[in-house]
């Protein structure tokens, strides 16, 4: 079976790509003002501060907004599968765009709690997410 498509690990990235090998979501928050970052940089976004560095967050969220994929645009990518917005919880601002996994794609909706889960390939952990409850 094919992979899905990986990033490319640097300095910036890797822990948030590889802290699903100790079941964390990480997200780079600030030092200085304390808000979080994502996608993950060396700078904060907020005030400049370069003294950003990653945090586990709680791992949990909400469905912001999701739409179904029925094109298979990467073999690894079986469809129909959902792509959805999602809310970190204690991270406001921060959102990520991926896949609702572990249910029937007529089972979300707008609003579901979800959770993380992480499909390793290689020294990635890709942070899935999957209803919670």
């Amino acid at each position: 079976m094919a992979s899905r498509p990986l990033p490319r690990l640097d300095n910036d990235n890797r822990a948030f790509w590889t802290g699903g090998a100790e079941g964390e979501l990480r997200i780079n928050q600030c030092s200085d003002c304390g808000e979080f970052t994502h996608p993950p940089r060396p700078v904060c976004r907020h005030c400049l501060s370069e003294n950003v560095a990653p945090q586990a967050v709680a791992g949990t969220g909400v469905i912001d907004t999701y739409t179904i994929c029925h094109q298979m645009w990467h073999p690894a990518m079986k469809v129909p599968l959902v792509i959805a917005r999602v809310a970190i919880d204690g991270a406001p601002g921060v959102y990520l765009t991926t896949n609702i996994v572990g249910c029937e794609i007529d089972e979300v909706e707008f609003g579901d709690r979800v959770k993380v889960t992480f499909e390793q390939q290689d020294d990635v952990f890709v942070p899935l997410f999957e209803k919670a409850g």
